[in-house]
């Protein structure tokens, strides 16, 4: 049985093109985050609290595979993004996971309602969003 996720985790997806380094991320109705949209007044933190107890992340990838229809190692952790969003209710913790693929799951991401866009596509997503998008693209090109 695979984990489902709790409510102060989210995860960005991004698929980064080997060959060219094109960055696709997924794009849900409710916006970037799977598996649930942000919270209305949610901000992005400028340093995120060193004295949090948080589940290994990998248990999360695990369950995102399973949703996704993806096999197991499907995804992939970049351990260097790390953001924390406040909410008026709880932190939530955003990681960045990347497809392990050659090729986008473009399959994988309509069957939960969501598509595959370049970055120029997130026009429109909230603020906190697009903030997340800007931190979480200069890890990904370093």
């Amino acid at each position: 049985m695979t984990p489902s996720f709790p409510a102060n985790m989210r995860l960005l997806l991004a698929h980064k093109q080997k060959t060219s380094a094109r960055v696709r991320w997924v794009r849900f109705a409710h916006g970037l985050c799977a598996f649930q949209a942000l919270p209305t007044l949610a901000s992005v933190l400028e340093v995120a609290p060193l004295n949090r107890v948080e589940l290994h992340p990998t248990l999360y990838l695990r369950s995102a595979e399973a949703r996704l229809g993806l096999d197991s190692g499907g995804l992939a952790l970049e351990p260097e993004f790390n953001a924390s969003v406040e909410t008026p209710d709880a932190l939530i913790q955003v990681r960045l996971a990347t497809f392990t693929g050659i090729d986008p799951p473009f399959d994988a991401a309509e069957r939960l309602g969501g598509k595959f866009i370049a970055i120029t596509e997130a026009r429109g997503c909230a603020p906190v969003e697009l903030e997340l998008l800007r931190q979480a693209y200069a890890v990904l090109m370093g």
